[in-house]
Protein backbone atom coordinates (compact mmCIF):
# COMPACT_ATOMS: atom_id res chain seq x y z
CA UNK A 1 0.00 0.00 0.00
CA UNK A 2 1.71 3.50 -1.09
CA UNK A 3 2.39 5.70 2.20
CA UNK A 4 1.52 9.61 1.49
CA UNK A 5 1.83 12.09 4.17
CA UNK A 6 -0.68 14.85 4.07
CA UNK A 7 0.26 18.28 5.93
CA UNK A 8 -2.45 20.88 7.21
CA UNK A 9 -4.60 17.74 8.21
CA UNK A 10 -6.14 19.05 11.77
CA UNK A 11 -9.14 21.05 10.82
CA UNK A 12 -12.77 18.99 9.90
CA UNK A 13 -13.14 21.82 7.31
CA UNK A 14 -9.73 21.92 6.07
CA UNK A 15 -8.67 21.71 2.06
CA UNK A 16 -6.79 17.93 3.62
CA UNK A 17 -10.27 17.40 5.32
CA UNK A 18 -11.35 16.45 1.55
CA UNK A 19 -8.39 15.06 0.23
CA UNK A 20 -7.43 12.37 2.60
CA UNK A 21 -11.01 10.68 2.63
CA UNK A 22 -10.48 10.19 -0.93
CA UNK A 23 -6.99 8.88 -1.17
CA UNK A 24 -8.07 6.56 1.42
CA UNK A 25 -10.89 5.41 -0.89
CA UNK A 26 -8.02 4.80 -3.52
CA UNK A 27 -6.02 2.69 -1.41
CA UNK A 28 -3.16 5.14 -0.14
CA UNK A 29 -2.01 4.98 3.59
CA UNK A 30 -2.60 8.55 4.96
CA UNK A 31 -0.82 9.96 7.77
CA UNK A 32 -1.28 13.52 8.27
CA UNK A 33 0.95 16.32 9.88
CA UNK A 34 -0.27 19.88 11.73
CA UNK A 35 0.25 22.34 14.49
CA UNK A 36 -1.69 19.29 16.71
CA UNK A 37 -4.37 17.03 16.46
CA UNK A 38 -2.98 14.72 13.93
CA UNK A 39 -0.76 11.68 13.29
CA UNK A 40 2.64 13.66 13.78
CA UNK A 41 2.31 17.36 15.26
CA UNK A 42 4.63 19.56 14.18
CA UNK A 43 6.03 23.21 13.95
CA UNK A 44 6.66 24.17 10.32
CA UNK A 45 7.63 27.63 11.40
CA UNK A 46 10.83 25.94 12.98
CA UNK A 47 13.72 25.27 10.39
CA UNK A 48 14.39 21.89 11.92
CA UNK A 49 11.10 20.53 11.93
CA UNK A 50 10.33 19.28 8.18
CA UNK A 51 13.29 16.88 7.56
CA UNK A 52 12.48 15.62 11.20
CA UNK A 53 8.61 15.34 10.39
CA UNK A 54 9.65 13.31 7.16
CA UNK A 55 12.20 11.28 9.14
CA UNK A 56 9.91 10.47 11.95
CA UNK A 57 7.36 9.12 9.43
CA UNK A 58 9.60 7.00 7.38
CA UNK A 59 10.95 5.44 10.81
CA UNK A 60 7.54 4.17 11.68
CA UNK A 61 5.72 3.44 7.93
CA UNK A 62 8.86 3.22 5.41
CA UNK A 63 9.46 5.15 2.67
CA UNK A 64 6.80 8.19 1.86
CA UNK A 65 5.58 7.45 -2.01
CA UNK A 66 3.63 11.07 -2.04
CA UNK A 67 3.41 14.72 -0.08
CA UNK A 68 0.64 16.72 -0.21
CA UNK A 69 0.82 20.45 1.42
CA UNK A 70 -1.70 21.63 2.73
CA UNK A 71 -0.52 23.69 5.46
CA UNK A 72 -0.39 27.44 5.56
CA UNK A 73 -0.42 30.17 8.04
CA UNK A 74 -2.34 33.25 7.14
CA UNK A 75 -2.76 36.26 8.90
CA UNK A 76 -4.49 39.09 7.00
CA UNK A 77 -2.08 42.28 6.85
CA UNK A 78 -1.32 44.79 3.39
CA UNK A 79 2.00 46.67 2.83
CA UNK A 80 1.87 49.66 5.65
CA UNK A 81 0.61 47.18 8.72
CA UNK A 82 2.86 43.85 8.04
CA UNK A 83 5.39 44.02 10.33
CA UNK A 84 8.67 41.83 10.10
CA UNK A 85 8.34 39.58 12.36
CA UNK A 86 4.98 38.15 10.41
CA UNK A 87 6.31 38.09 7.18
CA UNK A 88 9.20 35.69 8.38
CA UNK A 89 6.61 33.53 9.73
CA UNK A 90 4.68 33.36 6.90
CA UNK A 91 7.16 32.99 4.54
CA UNK A 92 8.85 30.23 7.06
CA UNK A 93 5.81 28.40 7.64
CA UNK A 94 4.38 29.20 3.33
CA UNK A 95 7.62 28.75 1.51
CA UNK A 96 10.70 27.58 3.57
CA UNK A 97 9.00 24.52 5.11
CA UNK A 98 7.80 23.73 2.17
CA UNK A 99 10.70 23.53 0.07
CA UNK A 100 12.58 21.58 3.10
CA UNK A 101 9.84 18.95 2.85
CA UNK A 102 9.89 18.07 -0.67
CA UNK A 103 13.56 18.11 -0.47
CA UNK A 104 13.40 15.65 2.84
CA UNK A 105 10.61 13.66 0.46
CA UNK A 106 13.19 13.56 -2.57
CA UNK A 107 15.99 12.29 -0.46
CA UNK A 108 13.67 8.78 0.37
CA UNK A 109 11.43 8.69 -2.04
CA UNK A 110 11.83 5.25 -3.30
CA UNK A 111 12.99 3.84 -6.64
CA UNK A 112 9.24 3.62 -8.79
CA UNK A 113 9.21 7.51 -8.16
CA UNK A 114 6.70 9.98 -6.51
CA UNK A 115 4.74 12.90 -6.42
CA UNK A 116 4.39 15.97 -4.38
CA UNK A 117 1.16 18.20 -4.92
CA UNK A 118 0.73 21.74 -2.75
CA UNK A 119 -1.31 24.53 -2.64
CA UNK A 120 -1.67 27.98 -3.65
CA UNK A 121 -3.30 30.98 -3.66
CA UNK A 122 -3.79 34.70 -5.47
CA UNK A 123 -4.48 36.77 -2.43
CA UNK A 124 -2.55 39.64 -2.49
CA UNK A 125 -3.95 42.70 -1.67
CA UNK A 126 -4.84 43.10 1.90
CA UNK A 127 -3.49 39.51 2.49
CA UNK A 128 0.31 40.55 1.27
CA UNK A 129 2.41 38.09 3.46
CA UNK A 130 0.13 35.23 2.84
CA UNK A 131 0.53 35.58 -0.77
CA UNK A 132 4.09 36.87 -1.30
CA UNK A 133 4.94 33.42 0.68
CA UNK A 134 2.75 31.61 -1.53
CA UNK A 135 4.12 33.25 -4.68
CA UNK A 136 7.51 32.08 -3.52
CA UNK A 137 5.89 28.66 -3.23
CA UNK A 138 4.61 28.48 -6.69
CA UNK A 139 8.45 29.02 -7.90
CA UNK A 140 9.83 26.09 -5.34
CA UNK A 141 7.46 23.60 -7.03
CA UNK A 142 7.86 24.37 -10.26
CA UNK A 143 11.10 24.02 -9.72
CA UNK A 144 11.31 20.85 -8.46
CA UNK A 145 9.57 19.04 -11.40
CA UNK A 146 12.56 19.95 -13.33
CA UNK A 147 15.13 19.23 -10.76
CA UNK A 148 13.64 16.29 -9.37
CA UNK A 149 12.23 14.93 -12.43
CA UNK A 150 15.04 12.45 -12.65
CA UNK A 151 14.36 10.88 -9.51
CA UNK A 152 10.71 10.35 -10.99
CA UNK A 153 8.78 12.45 -9.05
CA UNK A 154 6.15 15.00 -10.13
CA UNK A 155 5.47 18.11 -8.57
CA UNK A 156 2.59 20.04 -9.12
CA UNK A 157 1.10 23.30 -6.92
CA UNK A 158 -3.06 23.39 -7.07
CA UNK A 159 -5.13 27.07 -6.86
CA UNK A 160 -8.36 25.78 -5.96
CA UNK A 161 -9.62 29.65 -5.95
CA UNK A 162 -12.55 30.09 -3.52
CA UNK A 163 -12.89 27.31 -0.99
CA UNK A 164 -14.93 28.19 1.97
CA UNK A 165 -11.98 26.24 4.90
CA UNK A 166 -13.98 28.48 7.50
CA UNK A 167 -12.38 31.79 6.89
CA UNK A 168 -15.76 33.06 4.89
CA UNK A 169 -18.64 35.04 6.53
CA UNK A 170 -21.65 35.12 4.52
CA UNK A 171 -21.14 38.47 3.01
CA UNK A 172 -18.35 36.88 1.55
CA UNK A 173 -20.02 33.13 0.79
CA UNK A 174 -22.97 35.18 -1.12
CA UNK A 175 -20.60 37.48 -3.33
CA UNK A 176 -17.76 35.13 -4.11
CA UNK A 177 -20.78 32.11 -5.18
CA UNK A 178 -22.91 34.94 -6.84
CA UNK A 179 -19.37 35.21 -9.39
CA UNK A 180 -19.00 31.80 -9.62
CA UNK A 181 -19.45 30.22 -13.15
CA UNK A 182 -20.90 27.30 -11.64
CA UNK A 183 -23.10 28.83 -8.97
CA UNK A 184 -21.73 27.81 -6.00
CA UNK A 185 -18.34 27.50 -3.99
CA UNK A 186 -15.80 24.77 -4.37
CA UNK A 187 -15.55 22.32 -1.63
CA UNK A 188 -12.91 20.85 0.02
CA UNK A 189 -14.17 16.97 -1.60
CA UNK A 190 -13.90 18.99 -4.94
CA UNK A 191 -10.36 19.41 -4.51
CA UNK A 192 -9.84 15.56 -3.52
CA UNK A 193 -10.58 14.32 -6.67
CA UNK A 194 -8.09 16.55 -8.32
CA UNK A 195 -5.36 15.79 -5.48
CA UNK A 196 -6.71 11.89 -6.24
CA UNK A 197 -5.48 12.27 -10.40
CA UNK A 198 -1.97 13.79 -9.69
CA UNK A 199 -0.86 11.53 -7.32
CA UNK A 200 -2.12 8.60 -9.69
CA UNK A 201 -0.08 6.73 -12.49
CA UNK A 202 -2.13 8.22 -14.93
CA UNK A 203 -1.39 11.50 -13.43
CA UNK A 204 2.35 11.75 -13.23
CA UNK A 205 3.18 13.45 -16.61
CA UNK A 206 1.55 16.52 -15.31
CA UNK A 207 4.39 18.24 -13.79
CA UNK A 208 6.09 21.48 -13.37
CA UNK A 209 2.36 23.27 -13.73
CA UNK A 210 0.45 25.64 -11.48
CA UNK A 211 -3.26 24.77 -11.69
CA UNK A 212 -6.15 26.62 -11.42
CA UNK A 213 -8.41 23.56 -10.31
CA UNK A 214 -11.45 26.13 -9.60
CA UNK A 215 -14.55 25.43 -11.35
CA UNK A 216 -13.68 28.12 -13.74
CA UNK A 217 -13.43 30.93 -11.26
CA UNK A 218 -9.71 32.29 -13.03
CA UNK A 219 -11.44 33.14 -16.06
CA UNK A 220 -14.65 34.53 -15.14
CA UNK A 221 -12.79 37.96 -16.23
Amino acid sequence: MPLVLVTGAARANSIAAGVVPRLVADGWQVVTSDLEAADYPADLSLATAPAELIDAVRADHGAIDALVLSHAHDVESGILDTTAESFDRHVAVNARASLLLIAAFARQVPATGGAVVAFTSDHTTGNLPYGASKGALDRIVISAARELGPRGISTNVVNPGPIDTGWMDAEARDQLGSHHPLGRLGTPRDIGGVVSFLLSPDGRWVSGQLLHADGGFSARF
